[in-house]
């Protein structure tokens, strides 16, 4: 109940209520309801910091969950590192070493990006720092990730035509050995039959009776079957690729025609006497880039180490050759 207040009237000699005046009711009016909201604020924010609303802990809750998702996309991306890193050891030094290539230099893998921020809209939230780190890092991870499959499509096509070569390669012996007389004659120097002048001889000298299959020494095609090279009768010319290229001289007959495809160990013709030729016997002989190389080197795919031996002593005997 308000206290009311009187005072003294001398005129009516009597005790008259004091009244406020209508501005001061208003006033204090105003000064209560500030006090009051003043208060309400105060309570509110001390309420506040005090206590969570169920939003506020929902909402810090994804953030923590955010913040842990980071960090462990951080670690799993150190790990991703860690063997994208052994992968490209591995690709420098093992891969492309065994298939003659230049390694791809550490400057190429881990380039940055250059130029304007990429990461500008990251910026300016908690945990931007984090964020934009791990972001950039999988930025470069991936970069490097496209480098390394780049490379390894590189080594498989590199390993494709490394089959490919391995095939086309010379590497047998034409004729076998049970079908063999003797080694007559290897590559080098030797005394011509017919002028008894010492001549290089560009190939190797299988003596066998007449009727001997020969066989392909590796796989490409027939590029001739022809008498039309002065001194080498019935012969056939197999282009391998690769800058290979075999010859099968005084031959009998064919087995094979010009631009037919010819696999490792098939069966082209028949040993002869045919053309500057001393006796029945093959001469072989083998091209790389356009110049004759020793055979000796090309036999093992089909020869034992003792045979192999027993071959290059016979092919380094200074007689003289069948043709």
């Amino acid at each position: 109940m308000a206290k009311v207040k009187y005072y003294y009237d001398s005129e009516t000699l009597s005790y008259q209520k004091i009244r406020p005046k209508k501005r001061e009711q208003i006033k204090k009016f105003v000064l209560t309801l500030a006090s009051a909201t003043v208060f309400m604020i105060l309570g509110f924010v001390v309420f506040t910091a005090i206590f969570e609303s169920p939003k506020e802990k929902e909402l810090k809750r994804q953030l923590e969950f955010v913040k842990l998702n980071e960090e462990l996309h951080a670690k799993k991306m150190v790990q991703m590192g860690d063997v994208l890193a052994d992968i490209q050891d591995r690709d420098n030094n093992i891969y492309r070493l065994y298939f003659e290539v230049n390694p791809i230099p550490d400057e190429q893998r881990k380039a940055g990006f250059g130029g304007i921020n990429r990461y500008k809209a990251l910026e300016g939230f908690n945990n931007s720092e984090m964020i934009i780190d791990v972001t950039k890092n999988m930025d470069i991870l991936s970069k490097q990730l496209y480098i390394q499959s780049k490379s390894l499509d590189e080594i498989v096509k590199l390993a494709a035509d490394k089959e490919k070569l391995l095939a086309a390669i010379p590497a047998i012996q034409p004729v076998k050995n049970e079908d063999l007389t003797r080694m007559a004659s290897g590559y080098g120097w030797r005394s011509d039959p017919f002028t008894k002048a010492r001549k290089k001889h560009k190939g190797m000298d299988f003596s066998s009776p007449v009727g001997t299959p020969v066989y392909a020494s590796g796989d490409g095609y027939v590029e001739r079957a022809d008498q039309n090279a002065a001194g080498y009768g019935k012969h056939i010319r197999i282009e391998h690729g690769f800058g290979y290229t075999s010859l099968y001289a005084h031959l009998s007959n064919y087995n094979v025609r010009r631009g037919q495809k010819i696999k490792r160990g098939d069966l082209i013709g028949f040993v002869g006497n045919t053309g500057r030729s001393q006796g029945p016997h093959l001469h072989y002989e083998i091209y790389k880039n356009g110049t004759a190389i020793d055979p000796i080197n090309f036999y093992y795919g089909n020869l034992s180490p003792e045979e192999f031996e027993a071959m290059q002593k016979a092919a380094q005997i200074e007689g003289q050759s069948l043709d």
